[in-house]
């Protein structure tokens, strides 16, 4: 069997004049948690909907569960766990006829599961489904993508509409799934439950990768945030040739700057002064992936918020 469950070379996708992707490469391995970050619009849902021949590409190759999708068919599928970004649901049935439908469709795995889903995130399965809010419908949505047990879970923006508590809960069980052996691609531009739940992250923005990394080399990569006081003004100059600064500011008694790898050189820099107050602290996920958001894109845009 193989490690590798979903790979992607060399991807393209153009709605029209709109290259929505430009040559994405991924690999996920088998068992892991796969964040996939970028804002609306960088290409997330695009990537998820090639993945399930729900789209085909303009170029390149994508394997899932080491087939291609357009021929793995209803075997693939049913292997597969999928929650959209956008849950078109809507009529009278009652969540629990709708749920004990799939399992039909799926010959009737998963159906044991959906009454303790349903209760751990406090879906009533007596409602009709045309009567639910919007967190309840995406209560739905979890129950049939994961009451299956498949080897291969695609989420797309899965806590949207969800509480905080139920938030939480999600990712529980996210890591329940993997821990049983399965595989999460989990799509979102919600940082904080990527970096709880991930091993590994892409960050995709205007339809490329700009980032592929596990979550502790990233947030290495993040650097430092650096404060310093000085008894008095300082000359900039003492600072210039330092490495491993970014945005290097020096007002007076007053030094700031981002510190990314070894800290020697600026230590060094700081000895030779005199320093009244120091303070270093870790940047966050959140600050790479803006790093990467602020710089003017390289790529073509995706315009559609959905892509």
């Amino acid at each position: 069997m193989s490690d590798v469950v979903v790979r992607t070379e060399g991807l393209v996708k153009d709605y029209g004049a709109v290259r929505a992707l430009a040559g994405i490469d991924l690999v996920v391995e088998r068992g892991e948690v796969f964040g996939f970050l970028g804002p609306n619009g960088a290409g997330k849902s695009t990537t998820i909907r090639l993945l399930l021949d729900l789209l085909r590409p303009t170029a390149g190759r994508v394997e899932v569960l080491g087939v291609a999708p357009r021929a793995g068919g209803a075997a693939l599928r049913a292997r597969l766990g999928y929650l959209p970004g956008e849950l078109a649901m809507a009529g009278r049935q009652r969540a629990g006829d709708l749920l004990a439908h799939l399992a039909r469709l799926r010959g009737g795995a998963g159906r044991e599961r959906i009454a303790p889903l349903a209760a751990r995130f406090g879906l009533d399965l007596e409602r009709p489904i045309g009567a639910l809010s919007k967190g309840n419908k995406q209560k739905v949505g979890v129950v049939q993508a994961f009451m299956h047990e498949p080897e291969l879970l695609v989420l797309d923006e899965p806590s949207s509409g969800l509480d905080p508590l139920l938030q939480r809960e999600l990712l529980d069980l996210v890591a329940e799934t993997r821990q049983a052996g399965a595989t999460v691609f989990m799509s979102s531009h919600v940082l904080s439950e990527v970096e709880d739940a991930a091993d590994r992250v892409a960050i995709i923005r205007a339809g490329e990768l700009v980032d592929v990394d596990d979550i502790v080399a990233l947030r290495r990569r993040a650097g430092q945030r650096v404060q310093v006081r000085f008894a008095e003004a300082v000359a900039p100059e003492a600072f210039a040739g330092v490495t491993g600064l970014a945005e290097l500011v020096v007002d007076g008694a007053e030094l700031s700057c981002r510190l990314h790898g070894d800290p020697g050189p600026l230590l060094a820099a700081l000895a030779a002064q005199p320093v009244s107050r120091l303070v270093v602290e870790d940047r966050e996920l959140e600050d790479l992936f803006l790093d990467h958001y602020r710089l003017p894109p390289t790529g073509p845009q995706d315009g559609d918020d959905d892509r």
